[in-house]
């Protein structure tokens, strides 16, 4: 399983309203298209989301196929209109014995 970490610094005063719009409309669709997602956490100071994204596979490509979804096309509002900032950390395992 290959993972992201993906960091959004949303519009000031809106971290409430990205919340609200993430967790209705992005995780049920990354879930039903096969992700999994750890977190998510905010920082309020920093008007932050912070949450880890996994897939089992291709990865880029199940994105790509998410970004393309009529689902995601559709969505009304679009909560990506308050991210002002973003950053994705490819993250790899480490053994631990």
């Amino acid at each position: 399983m290959r993972f992201q970490l993906r960091d959004y610094r949303i519009e000031d005063g809106r971290l409430e309203d990205f919340v609200g719009e993430w967790r209705r409309l992005i995780l049920p669709l990354r879930r039903k298209l096969g992700f999994s997602v750890v977190g998510p956490w905010v920082s309020a100071q920093e008007s932050r989301f912070v949450w880890i994204l996994g897939y089992d596979g291709d990865i880029r490509e199940a994105d790509a196929r998410y970004y393309r979804s009529e689902e995601r096309e559709a969505m009304n509002p679009d909560p990506a209109r308050l991210i002002v900032e973003s950053s994705t950390i490819w993250l790899e395992p480490i053994g631990v014995t």
